[in-house]
């Protein structure tokens, strides 16, 4: 069982420069042999992504995933960062908490009430994020940035695929949203990040950087996540 001590360096980890390896690209067959090898390189942010055929087109898996994997997150001191492309994500937020999330983000287009969302996700006692997909300006953001968000997901390629190219204005919007958050809101970036743009992504100002098919694959993925985080010049 988690202590307050362990729960409180795992939230520490949001303010690191971090590679954040998600599973969405991994072997489901291999999921937690993967997940393993990824954490024994070093990796301590995990990125679940959570989808279901409505606000994306696919659909991906839920709170029972994320049970299955949160004792082998938290066992190596690492965090559960899930992220719901799900539409009204308000409905899903107590069972996905109970599950073993340790951060939950919620895109700012899949919900009208995104202050009280937030909130919720607060109350559930985890790290509150919100997203922005590539055609939402960062002002989206602004109104909840001061007191209502622990991390801004900026998506540097359209939700929902993997394997996408980056978006090249995404660099100037995560200048925009560093700029615009308070000192210690994490600013994470998520699609298409890899050895030729990791170095813009954290010159941008991100520091957790989303990884799915760069790392999963791969044929080595422990020694792909080793040569993204130094790239990256990160923990």
């Amino acid at each position: 069982m988690s202590t307050p001590a362990h729960t409180s360096r795992r939230r520490a980890l949001l303010t690191e420069l971090r590679v954040a390896p998600s599973i969405l690209s991994a072997d489901f067959a291999r999921l937690g042999s993967q997940v393993s090898e990824v954490l024994a390189a070093g990796a301590r942010v995990i990125h679940i992504d959570v989808m279901d055929g409505h606000f994306v087109p696919q659909i991906t898996f839920g709170a029972v995933v994320v049970s299955a994997l949160a004792d082998l997150i938290h066992d190596a001191g690492a965090f559960a960062d899930v992220h719901m492309m799900v539409e009204h994500p308000e409905r899903h937020l107590p069972e996905i908490a109970k599950a073993g999330a340790d951060g939950i983000t919620i895109h700012a287009e899949a919900t009208p009430h995104l202050h009280y969302a937030l909130q919720a996700i607060r109350d559930a006692g985890c790290t509150a994020g919100a997203a922005v997909n590539p055609a939402t300006p960062v002002d989206a953001l602004s109104e909840i940035a001061a007191d209502s968000l622990d991390l801004a997901l900026c998506m540097s390629v359209n939700p929902g695929w993997g394997g996408q190219s980056f978006i090249p204005h995404s660099a100037g919007k995560l200048q925009r949203l560093r700029a615009m958050l308070p000192d210690g809101v994490a600013l994470e970036v998520d699609g298409g990040v890899h050895e030729q743009t990791i170095g813009t992504c954290v010159a941008s100002g991100a520091n957790l950087l989303v990884t799915g098919s760069a790392v999963f694959g791969s044929d080595d993925p422990a020694g792909t996540y080793l040569r993204l985080a130094q790239a990256a010049g990160a923990g």
